[in-house]
């Protein structure tokens, strides 16, 4: 497994960790307001079916989803992004949603300070990453065997992790591509667009391992934080 489908196994368990103390539902909110700001129609308006997508696999109610559309329409709330490095070197892309751009700002300087990194300025780090498609598709049978198939598919990359297989494909036709893994019987856990590491920190160190995914943590914690990406890679033995 690369150290991208590391992070993205413990991006996900911290999400469950996060709806068990109903943070996460505070997030997926924010998700549909701001990308419903630009069209209020999912039929047409992809980033806002990713965000409803995500709200109804994080079995967030109906009625929330409904609210958090109607907010849309008058809440103040806006999308910045924060890029700078954390221990070991590693890059580091932070996404968030806030109604208070000087607050938030002021609060990812303290956390990256307080974690052992520092805020870079804009470009200093996305240069190392580009943005794509990707489905996270049910493991069943042999997982060779799936991986092969879903290359005939036309997707760009698959990896095995610990949840499924990471599939990533070409922005612009990740829905026709989700159609055609689906009619080949596929099981669709996840999509979203990601942005993924273009190369890899290793880190063998189990003292700065530790650091690391402690600061990738307590930015995923962040309530404005939607989303973080890291090209960190530790090894199995370490990460264990």
């Amino acid at each position: 497994m690369s150290g991208h489908s590391k992070w993205a196994t413990i991006h996900r368990q911290k999400k469950t960790t996060d709806a068990k103390r109903g943070l996460l539902f505070s997030k997926l909110s924010r998700a549909i307001t701001i990308a419903a700001r630009g069209n209020p129609n999912p039929d047409a308006n992809f980033k806002l079916r990713l965000a409803i997508d995500k709200a109804r696999a994080g079995n967030m109610p109906k009625d929330n989803i409904e609210r958090a559309l109607r907010q849309a329409q008058g809440k103040l709330v806006e999308e910045v992004t924060y890029e700078g490095f954390g221990p070991g070197g590693i890059a580091i892309i932070v996404e968030a949603v806030t109604d208070n751009k000087n607050r938030t700002a002021q609060e990812m300087k303290s956390l990256f300070d307080r974690g052992g990194g520092n805020l870079g300025g804009p470009g200093s780090v996305t240069f190392n990453f580009e943005q794509t498609g990707y489905l996270l598709v049910e493991k069943k049978g042999a997982v060779e065997e799936q991986m092969l198939a879903l290359i005939d598919l036309g997707v760009i990359d698959v990896l095995e992790s610990e949840d499924g297989i990471d599939v990533y494909i070409v922005p612009t036709v990740l829905s026709q591509v989700r159609a055609k893994v689906e009619e080949a019987g596929f099981i669709v856990k996840e999509m979203s667009l990601v942005m993924r590491p273009k190369t890899l920190v290793s880190i063998n160190s189990p003292e700065t391992a530790k650091k690391a995914m402690l600061f990738l943590e307590s930015l995923e914690s962040h309530e404005d934080v939607q989303e973080v990406y890291s090209n960190v890679d530790i090894p199995d033995e370490i990460l264990n």
